[in-house]
């Protein structure tokens, strides 16, 4: 049980570093300091995209508009490190 939680908790901290990548990625685009016509960029930014949005979207969907800024990503840190916690707190706990 405690090898199932551990792989949990590396997924989840991967996601968190993919998360963060989207993130700086966006800044990057949005202020033109790197380009998606660029190859390598444009697929690492469809990979990153194809990673997050199944989870940003429903997030997105119940938030309400702050005038373009969108808080789902911070909503989403969030819920992996309230995830995270309720195993270290509680999953390792039970675990002989």
């Amino acid at each position: 049980m405690k090898a199932v939680l551990d792989v949990i908790m590396v997924i989840l901290q991967l996601y968190w570093w993919v998360l963060l990548i989207m993130i700086i990625m966006s800044w990057l685009i949005s202020f033109n300091v790197i380009n998606t016509r660029n190859q390598f960029v444009a697929s690492v930014w469809r990979v990153v995209n194809q990673l997050t949005e199944p989870l940003l979207d429903p997030i997105r969907r119940v938030m309400p508009n702050f005038s373009g800024l969108d808080i789902s990503p911070i909503i989403l840190f969030l819920g992996i490190f309230f995830i995270q916690q309720l195993i270290l707190r509680y999953g390792y706990a039970y675990v002989p």
